[in-house]
């Protein structure tokens, strides 16, 4: 079991109680708990839901490593398409219950996009930079440093 926590960088939380754990560690003491049953496949729903960026990352990069050095079968869910581009060799997206999209990440286009999430309640297309973990501003916006003025007189 210890070496399943090292491997995962979470040793050093052993003894504590899992309710002190952060949402990352958490996520990482349950991959740890998987593999100690020398599983063929791994199933993770939303295995990064409600995570920070980098432990989001390091949840993806352990899940990866497990894919690509055991040789296990990782089938994740996830809701952030960069993510899913990143690390998945393949990509099955659903709309409605059924499969719309089935492919390499290279394949799921802007027409591929729409098939899964549709459009929104004006008929507009769902903007991918709304599925996004990535951070990029178009412009760079100045900060003032004027004086704060309260919300509510």
């Amino acid at each position: 079991a210890v070496a399943a926590l090292e491997r995962l960088d979470i040793a050093r939380t052993a003894l504590q109680p899992a309710g002190t754990l952060s949402g990352g560690q958490q996520q990482r003491v349950a991959i740890a708990r998987a593999m100690m049953q020398q599983p063929r496949v791994i199933l993770a729903d939303e295995p990064i839901a409600s995570l920070d960026p980098l432990n989001a990352k390091v949840v993806m990069d352990s899940l990866q490593d497990i894919n690509l050095r055991e040789g296990i079968t990782v089938v994740t869910n996830l809701h952030t398409l960069d993510t899913a581009r990143t690390y998945c060799n393949r990509i099955i997206g659903m709309a409605a219950g059924k499969v719309v999209f089935d492919g390499p990440p290279e394949e799921l286009n802007r027409e591929a996009v729409r098939l899964v999430y549709g459009a929104d309640s004006n008929g507009q297309e769902i903007s991918e930079a709304i599925t996004s973990t990535s951070v990029a501003f178009s412009r760079k916006i100045a900060a003032s440093a004027g004086p704060l003025e309260p919300a509510f007189p």
